[in-house]
């Protein structure tokens, strides 16, 4: 999968952040799962095997890898000895004790590519989309959208629709899993800019008004035709986007994409 764009670093730099910066990542799932399963803890490796179909296997796979391979570097460890904890909606996170356990993740995957926001002691949520221009989007922002938000998206022209839909479906989704919450909370009970020519925003939250200054928003254009949203709590942020590149396997503790 060919995803050029200079806005991206490649990974050849080791990552550090400077300053007060979230990191989103960028990598492509079209890689040979042999690369990456060694990494996998057992647990994940059976997760891997009730995958149906083997291209959701691989993506599943590839990208289990290339989450601890990056936070690996982060965290100084070997990939493989990375233990994850799982909130109640299913959200990975570092356990409490680990050493730099400030560090905050969240990926989110589409067709074959994947994006990871990391960031340091702010809570983060990344949601990641292919578009298609095939969906019934009337029907689903019926479905999942605010009615303010349904009439933003109907006041738009028509060349403007389609991908304002999935503007404001990926900030939704972004926002989510950036509180943790998943698919539990009502949709419908809160509001997003739905403008894809706007800034990304969080414009009301019926039970909690107070949300609206907590996160703060950035759109994604990480590949021609996908369009992805990253929500951050808290504001002054600076945002920098790495490109991983991938890698041939040999010594999963001491070889990866950031060797020079």
């Amino acid at each position: 999968m060919n995803i050029p764009d200079s806005s991206w670093t490649p990974a050849s730099i080791h990552p550090a952040f400077s300053g007060d910066e979230v990191h989103v990542w960028r990598a492509s799932l079209d890689q040979p799962a042999a690369n990456y399963a060694i990494l996998l803890s057992s647990a994940e490796q059976m997760r891997a095997k009730r995958f149906r179909f083997e291209q959701k296997r691989r993506q599943f796979i590839v990208g289990r890898g290339i989450l601890r391979i990056i936070l690996g570097h982060y965290l100084n460890s070997p990939p493989e000895n990375l233990k994850f904890e799982y909130r109640a909606s299913g959200k990975p996170t570092l356990p409490a004790g680990m050493l730099q356990s400030e560090i905050c993740f969240n990926l989110s995957h589409s067709e074959e590519m994947m994006l990871l926001a990391v960031t340091q002691k702010r809570e983060v949520g990344i949601d990641l989309e292919y578009i298609r221009p095939n969906l019934d989007i009337e029907k689903l922002a019926e479905q999942f959208f605010s009615p303010s938000e349904r009439a933003e998206l109907d006041a738009l022209p028509s060349a403007k629709k389609l991908r304002s839909f999935f503007s404001g479906w990926t900030c939704k989704e972004a926002y989510l899993k950036a509180r943790g919450d998943g698919m539990n909370y009502p949709w419908d009970q809160f509001s997003v800019s739905m403008n894809c020519d706007e800034s990304a925003k969080l414009l009301g939250v019926k039970d909690d008004q107070r949300e609206l200054t907590r996160w703060s928003f950035h759109a994604l254009t990480p590949a021609p035709g996908y369009i992805g949203a990253l929500a951050v709590e808290g504001h002054g942020w600076d945002l920098v986007q790495w490109h991983f590149g991938g890698f041939e396997m040999q010594a999963p503790a001491s070889r990866g994409p950031f060797h020079n």
